[in-house]
């Protein structure tokens, strides 16, 4: 996906002060769940400015060792270390009037920070083994999926380094708290795959579309993606059925020293009980109470969420709740 689709306001503000800040030097901080759409929210942002025809160079710090990070970010000359048979310019300098994303910033080393502090300070940067500094002018975007704020308090991020990132701070909500967003990104994705797969199709059926809407997407657009991109290798007659939308959920709950799983295949509408710690006497109701309360915690304790995926009424769930809290179970 190369654009933000959205029909959310607050999407929608977000990204009218993605465009705003663009325009300054200021360094940005992307925060938000894994595949929310971070990257594509700097790359909105490095398109918008007047930097948009430089290079917008990414590096993803919690995918490169800690010992390698510093020489892809600042660069080698020949010798610095066994090995360096030559120098090494690094992202920085590729990034040269333009932009370097820095994805997972919270998993960099706290003592490279301390050097990535200096270089958004003074504008320059120390090749590993370099005898001068190099001028660079480079504009700053990091993104990362945890609270910045809490690895400050717990000693794992540099609080002046925070600051110097939080100049703008962009919060990418979470697709379950944007439901309405589900339809026009799977109608996108839909429309990509069909064509990459060489398939001619004139939309989805309202189960298809019922199914995805009921899901609270844990991966977000990552997730809704891959699932409509499986949903297009098997559609037939010109249409995503809802046979065609497989989403595999497993989670456990304890009820009296029994564990019980399930296995939810939204695409067959059918759920599926694997009773692995079942155990004589764990009655029908023992069972129905283990689903409801699995449920209940996969949906974040969101009653009218559980109860659409369990197919009950709201008023159902709440009954069924009133029973178990004078079970003594605390929901």
């Amino acid at each position: 996906m190369s654009e933000m689709i959205t029909s959310d306001r607050r999407m929608q503000e977000l990204v009218q002060l993605a465009k705003t800040v663009a325009a300054s030097k200021a360094t940005v901080l992307i925060q938000g769940e894994s595949g929310t759409g971070k990257e594509l929210m700097a790359s909105l942002v490095h398109n918008s400015s007047n930097r948009s025809g430089k290079p917008f160079v990414a590096i993803n710090c919690a995918a490169i060792p800690e010992n390698l990070l510093e020489s892809e970010l600042f660069g080698y000359e020949r010798g610095a270390f066994t090995g360096a048979v030559s120098s090494k310019a690094g992202k920085f300098e590729f990034a040269n009037g333009g932009t370097l994303l820095l994805d997972e910033v919270s998993e960099m080393d706290i003592r490279l920070q301390a050097k990535l502090l200096r270089v958004i300070q003074e504008g320059e940067v120390d090749r590993i083994g370099g005898r001068k500094p190099i001028p660079v002018d480079v504009r700053i975007i990091a993104t990362t999926n945890r609270n910045l704020s809490d690895c400050v308090k717990d000693g794992t991020f540099r609080e002046d380094l925070f600051y110097r990132l939080n100049v703008v701070n962009l919060n990418m909500p979470p697709l379950r708290e944007r439901l309405g967003d589900v339809k026009l990104v799977a109608e996108h994705f839909m429309n990509s795959y069909a064509e990459n797969n060489g398939k001619t199709l004139s939309g989805m059926t309202p189960e298809a579309l019922q199914i995805l809407e009921m899901h609270t997407w844990p991966g977000n657009i990552r997730e809704l993606e891959n699932v409509i991109e499986r949903a297009i290798i098997t559609a037939h007659d010109g249409l995503v059925c809802g046979k065609d939308i497989y989403i595999e959920r497993r989670h456990s709950a304890k009820l009296g020293g029994a564990a019980a799983s399930f296995d939810i295949l939204a695409g067959d509408s059918a759920a599926k009980l694997d009773s692995t710690g079942w155990a004589p006497g764990n009655t029908l109701n023992d069972i129905e109470k283990s689903v409801i309360l699995t449920a209940l915690t996969y949906h974040s304790g969101n009653r009218t969420h559980t109860a659409k995926a369990l197919g009950i009424s709201i008023r159902t769930l709440r009954n069924k709740l009133a029973d178990y809290r004078r079970d003594g179970i605390n929901v």
